[in-house]
């Protein structure tokens, strides 16, 4: 038993030296393309210092999207190097089985699983409203136009755009369009801000523009009361991806787009994602296992890193493709994050059974 116990340790502890380098080596990269990417975005207020606390307070999410790739590139490196040094082989000829060595190879996965959940629905969402807000905020957010960012929403015939979203209730540079029924601009509003006080928004510094019988009338506001089913908690959430958010804050945005009849299905989408996504990492880290006792028990370390790669890409990849083909074949979303979970599933076990 203590024996087992050593052995154990000796996996766990190899495999997670394994992830942690790889999630290092990743990150890094990461990083650097991040703030090249940002570089070319200053402008106003946002220049170097406010791209580099961009790119930090958005680590984060960036830890979260690659911990499965780190458990599967961790896995299989980890397992690869004690079965190139052979001592995989020494612990089978102690009678380990080969059930015994993936729960060891497992453990790590578990423990990622557990901070991921963590992540995904407590810090992620959190650090992404303060990340995007603030750089929307420095770009100039109350600018009387729509910008390139913001977030648009569609309530009724009026067509919402908001150029950011603060996490204390405030928003800048609020654009209303309101169509008629025959999809003719009626009327156009601009507020410089807005504040959501006892229970209702507040615009400042409103603008309106009308537009009737070919006659443009335009007239301005100090403070209008507006009337909107949009709270504070529901716009804390469009201002984040759908990918970003929690499990609950999706659940919560879905079901209310169906309130209001409109399209759920990105959110659906990224709901399921969200939802399996411990699934995803496990039968990674599955697969990862079957290769090192089956194909790639041999094969040299950039070798196994190129396959690794390459199924872990094809993963992602499958994933991707077959999200939006939900939305255009009309098929539930929750297919798309199944169907590479189980080709990754069936390809794991034919190579376990194999060895077996």
């Amino acid at each position: 038993m203590l024996t087992m116990r050593r052995i154990d340790r000796y996996i766990v502890s190899s495999v997670s030296a394994s992830i942690l380098l790889v999630m290092l080596v990743v990150l890094s990269l990461d990083m650097v393309f991040a703030f090249v990417a940002e570089v070319e975005d200053l402008n106003g207020g946002y220049q170097v210092p406010e791209a580099i606390v961009f790119v930090l307070t958005t680590l984060p999410r960036r830890i979260y999207d690659y911990l499965p790739l780190g458990a599967f590139m961790g896995c299989l490196i980890g397992l690869g190097v004690l079965a190139k040094s052979s001592e995989l082989v020494v612990v089978r000829a102690a009678g380990v089985s080969i059930v015994r060595i993936v729960f060891s190879a497992m453990k790590p996965a578990f423990v990622i699983i557990v901070l991921a959940i963590a992540l995904g629905e407590v810090v992620v969402p959190f650090s992404e409203k303060i990340a995007q807000s603030q750089k929307a905020v420095a770009q100039g957010a109350d600018l009387r136009i729509a910008s390139s960012g913001g977030l648009w929403h569609r309530e009724g015939d009026v067509f919402v755009h908001i150029n950011a979203v603060e996490p204390n209730g405030i928003l800048h540079g609020v654009s209303l369009q309101r169509y008629q029924d025959d999809r003719k601009l009626s009327s156009t509003t601009f507020a410089k801000r807005a504040i959501y006080q006892r229970g209702e928004w507040l615009l400042e510094d409103v603008r309106e523009t009308v537009f009737s019988r070919g006659q443009i009338t335009t007239k301005s506001e100090p403070y209008r009361a507006w009337e909107t089913s949009l709270s504070p908690s529901l716009l804390n959430i469009l201002i984040v991806k759908p990918d970003n958010l929690s499990i609950s804050g999706l659940y919560q945005y879905v079901d209310y787009l169906q309130q209001q009849n409109l399209n759920a299905s990105t959110y659906l989408m990224s709901f399921w994602k969200k939802v399996l996504q411990p699934l995803s990492t496990l039968v990674l880290v599955f697969v990862a296992i079957s290769f090192v006792f089956g194909p790639l028990r041999s094969a040299t370390m950039g070798y196994r890193i190129f396959c690794g790669l390459v199924v872990g890409l094809a993963f992602k990849y499958m994933q991707d493709l077959l999200g939006p083909s939900s939305l255009v074949f009309g098929f539930n979303p929750i297919f798309a994050t199944l169907i590479p979970i189980v080709v990754c599933l069936l390809l794991g076990t034919i190579l376990i059974r194999r060895v077996g």
